[in-house]
């Protein structure tokens, strides 16, 4: 029963810090290129696209491509974008806003 629990709380723990470390602010010093332009594929039920976006791999930008997100009924979704953060840019991930 021991050996469950402290299993359980390394897993919570590991959880805990991988949403942490997938959360933490990117700034980089060179503007990210213009996005570029998706074919986006036929409506889906219950699904909102979530147009490509640049990201930042430590030493250059890659695309990302689209792709589908399950909706949240009363939410809109926000897409990844960069932002100026004085002469850099802030990475934001996607989210839902209500």
């Amino acid at each position: 029963m021991r050996i469950a629990t402290i299993a359980g709380a390394m897993v919570l723990a590991a959880a805990a810090f991988a949403a942490r470390t997938t959360q933490a602010a990117v700034i980089v010093g060179v503007a990210p290129p213009a996005a570029r332009v998706e074919v986006v594929p036929a409506p889906r039920v219950n699904y909102v696209w979530a147009p490509g976006y640049w990201r930042w791999n430590g030493h250059h930008y890659f695309w990302v491509p689209g792709y589908w997100v399950p909706a949240r009924h009363g939410y809109r979704w926000v897409s990844s974008h960069w932002v100026a953060y004085g002469p850099r840019w802030r990475y934001v991930p996607g989210y839902w806003a209500h």
